[in-house]
């Protein structure tokens, strides 16, 4: 793993990524900037341009790493910029847009275009284009909404940039790479090979979630556990059980310092993930509140998760009984986001609290869970979900219950 510094729309960020990683991945699988689009992955249909240094650049043929230090301006950095507001406005008027899938790409040309040239004919326009590629539009009301925005600005006396702010030679970005002396280089490979490893008790990357992180999706349920609350309070305190209360979530081994590592095995349909993840869990006596911090990845899926789980452990309706307050935030990313669609997933989610809430009865009261518990099956919760939902549909459309 590659530790790199970047500024991205304005904010500093420092994360780890895989050499091979291109940047357009890690822009929306680690920073969740699903703006840029990934089309061709080849370089070739320009869905994934965006500005390194102000310089527009394939984000799916630039390696993450290779951009170290380097600016980063993405379709979500340009809200506030002011030429890439009036090419939103004129590719609206002009009808520059259909499905939208190649737009980010082509706001991010379109204002460098807007930017360096003076008065570009329609030719100069289709030229410099010409690497985003568009297959809805036909292109005529992309070019109409970019000469008509060069043509406004120069009328208000607006002047072009001719370098476009271009100061260095080469490939954009490259102006942060530096010149390293053959001895110099040694030295630095040794200093690698020489670093300490990793102690157990070492907090991980993985688990630390950036303090401006918001979840996309973010609810709240309680349940009851007919159990007293000190024994419940207990419980929570040890992870191994908990977890294995989760269907299909397990760990890796003990937990040090409040920190975990393990998986949890998920089946949607034909597809099968293991997240393979880290977490770290913190708790408050007084309050009898806990708050769980987690991240995981699976390789074959190249799904992400992170999340957050808060709970609170308070005395129940009933004598012996105990009421448990979570409130869940997560974000997911990769092939399984298609499953992600926040009603849904909240439907689902409250099937898995019901499934944990007998698991927990279960351990409770000293017996074993049963042997499905092994593997959370996303596939037959979301198929019973969807035919509830059929069926009261139904009901209400027809003025009765169905079976």
């Amino acid at each position: 793993m590659n530790e790199i510094n970047l500024t991205v729309n304005g904010k500093p960020v420092a994360a780890s990524a895989e050499p091979r990683t291109h940047l357009a991945d890690f822009l929306r699988e680690t920073l969740n900037l699903t703006g840029t689009h990934i089309g061709c992955e080849h370089g070739v249909c320009g869905a994934c341009t965006l500005l390194i240094d102000g310089i527009p650049a394939r984000s799916c043929i630039t390696y993450a790493a290779a951009c170290d230090n380097a600016e980063i301006t993405t379709i979500e950095g340009l809200d506030e910029d002011e030429i890439a507001t009036e090419l939103r406005a004129a590719f609206s008027s002009a009808h520059g847009l259909q499905c939208g899938y190649c737009t980010p790409g082509m706001l991010v040309s379109a204002r460098d275009v807007v930017l360096r040239m003076e008065a570009p004919s329609e030719h100069d326009i289709r030229v410099a284009m010409s690497g985003n590629l568009c297959r809805c539009t036909g292109y005529v009301g992309i070019i109409r909404a970019i000469r008509g925005v060069v043509e406004a600005r120069r009328a208000r006396g607006v002047k072009a940039v001719p370098d476009g702010h271009r100061s260095v030679l080469g490939p954009a970005g490259s102006g942060h790479a530096e010149a390293v002396a053959a001895p110099e280089m040694a030295a630095s490979l040794v200093k690698t090979r020489e670093v300490a490893p990793v102690t157990a008790a070492q907090p991980r990357a993985g688990a630390e979630i950036d303090a401006g992180w918001k979840p996309q999706t973010e609810f709240s349920r309680s349940f009851t556990v007919s159990h007293p609350p000190n024994a419940v309070w207990d419980f929570f305190g040890r992870i191994g059980e908990v977890a294995s209360c989760l269907p299909g979530a397990a760990l890796a081994g003990e937990p040090i310092d409040g920190h975990a590592e393990g998986h949890m095995k998920v089946r949607v349909g034909p597809i099968r993930a293991e997240f393979q993840g880290v977490a770290d869990v913190t708790r408050d006596e007084k309050t009898r509140t806990g708050r769980i911090v987690g991240a995981g990845k699976d390789q074959r899926s190249n799904s992400a998760t992170k999340g957050v789980v808060s709970y609170a452990v308070k005395p129940g309706a009933g004598p012996g009984e105990t009421r448990v307050d979570v409130t869940i935030g997560y974000t997911l990313t990769g092939m399984l986001a298609q499953f992600g669609r926040s009603g849904l997933v909240q439907d689902v989610a409250n099937r898995i609290i019901d499934a944990f809430t007998k698991n927990l009865e279960t351990r409770m009261a000293g017996d074993d869970l049963r042997a499905d518990a092994k593997e959370f099956n996303a596939g037959s919760l979301v198929s019973s979900v969807i035919i509830e939902r059929i069926n009261q549909f139904v009901a209400k459309l027809f003025g009765r219950k169905t079976s």
